[in-house]
């Protein structure tokens, strides 16, 4: 059976926790054709307890796996500790999805059908016809939509939504891609794993999705994020010009 592994990361996420981990389960069991399910917690060390709620669950559930981290190390060495964790267990399909309920769990068996017609890559996006976004100010959507346009025309990108973290991957685009080419840990690193499976010429398919503003908990967002985000894109763009090989960096997980 196909097997489909959700990588969850998660900082201080106790109100939100055993939600998302059974929406998730009851949406990967309903995929047609099934799936073999696997939820992994990733977990940063979280001071409100998340992780031993998420370890309480995993005992619980067979089908739920936790890793943890000592500290918390960003959204982008989290998902890179996923991915390895879940292709060293030999899944088929590697998904991300945001812990807070912002992503419906509901709609990963459509982010899986895309993948399973043939794209490497499949973006669950908020900027085709269909998507959307809720709970967000009129301000916040522009500027989301502007920063993803931003990106998209200093990388040439033909890409909706590139900012957007609900995604599925193909195991074997994940191995295509080198690690240690993805050099943020914030919210950029989304834009880079997009811009470097573009750029290794893998199939990229965007599926519409509704965003939704977490209702518990605090957003991870800040400033100095955003501000990586906005400095980095265009540093993406001169590595891809340089034929120089980039040096591997130290820590990236495989």
């Amino acid at each position: 059976m196909t097997s489909a592994w959700v990588i969850l990361p998660t900082y201080n996420e106790r109100e939100n926790l055993e939600t998302v981990v059974a929406l998730t389960r009851a949406a990967l069991a309903s995929c047609d054709p099934p799936v073999a399910g696997t939820v992994l917690v990733v977990d940063d060390g979280s001071p409100d307890g998340t992780g031993e709620i998420a370890d309480e669950l995993a005992a619980e559930h067979d089908d739920v796996r936790v890793l943890h981290r000592t500290r918390k190390g960003g959204l982008g060495g989290a998902y890179l500790a996923g991915f390895a964790a879940a292709l060293d267990a030999g899944a088929d399909f590697v998904l991300e999805m945001d812990a807070d309920l912002s992503h419906d769990p509901a709609d990963l068996p459509r982010l899986i059908a895309a993948a399973r017609q043939g794209a490497d890559v499949v973006l669950g996006s908020r900027y085709v016809d269909g998507g959307g976004v809720e709970g967000w100010s009129l301000h916040r959507q522009l500027i989301s939509r502007a920063g993803g346009r931003y990106a998209a025309a200093v990388l040439g990108l033909r890409v909706r939504d590139l900012t957007g973290g609900f995604k599925c991957f193909r195991a074997s685009a994940l191995r295509a891609l080198d690690p240690d080419l993805v050099r943020s840990r914030g919210y950029a690193f989304q834009v880079e794993l997009t811009f470097h499976a573009a750029r290794a010429g893998l199939e990229i398919a965007e599926v519409p999705i509704v965003f939704r503003e977490r209702v518990h908990g605090r957003s991870k967002m800040s400033p100095a994020i955003a501000f990586e985000a906005l400095w980095k894109v265009p540093l993406l763009r001169v590595r891809a010009l340089d034929p120089t090989p980039e040096r591997p960096t130290a820590g990236a997980a495989r």
